[in-house]
């Protein structure tokens, strides 16, 4: 069965802005933008998030508004490749908030900055699997390998 085109293209749109985010995250960890941990870490949440939504949609499932990826997680089919991700989905949650305002814990170094990528690269790939399998192209634009 072929997706619905209006879904597909809403996916295909979520999936863009994830993987420009998660570009954006990259951005601010070399060179002169190195100095950027804690904008990365909020980026690559933002990215897995994005991600996961696009997900959502391309299978018509509603979602709540929220930041919190295990709650969305949730949602996902039981055979989608990303439910199969392993790593701390609920610590790259916290950048959310953690990288967006002073708090009590320690800032983001350039190592959380990088592990927080390393996740969300990962959520991506397996959600660009996941969308092809559901018959949504990406236009060349695409949430895998960078």
């Amino acid at each position: 069965m072929l997706p619905d085109p209006i879904l597909a293209a809403e996916a295909r749109r979520w999936a863009t802005w994830a993987s420009d985010d998660l570009a954006a995250a990259r951005a601010m960890t070399v060179g002169v933008a190195a100095v950027f941990p804690r904008q990365a870490c909020y980026l690559a949440q933002q990215a897995a998030e994005k991600a996961v939504k696009a997900l959502l949609i391309a299978h018509d499932i509603d979602f709540p508004k929220t930041h919190d990826l295990l709650r969305l997680r949730a949602l996902l089919p039981p055979a989608a490749q990303a439910q199969s991700v392993a790593g701390a989905w609920s610590e790259l949650t916290d950048w959310v908030v953690q990288a967006r305002y002073p708090g009590p814990g320690p800032d983001a170094c350039m190592s959380d900055a990088q592990h927080a990528i390393a996740l969300a690269q990962a959520i991506l790939d397996s959600v660009a699997l996941d969308l092809v399998a559901a018959g949504v192209a990406t236009n060349g634009k695409h949430v895998g390998p960078g």
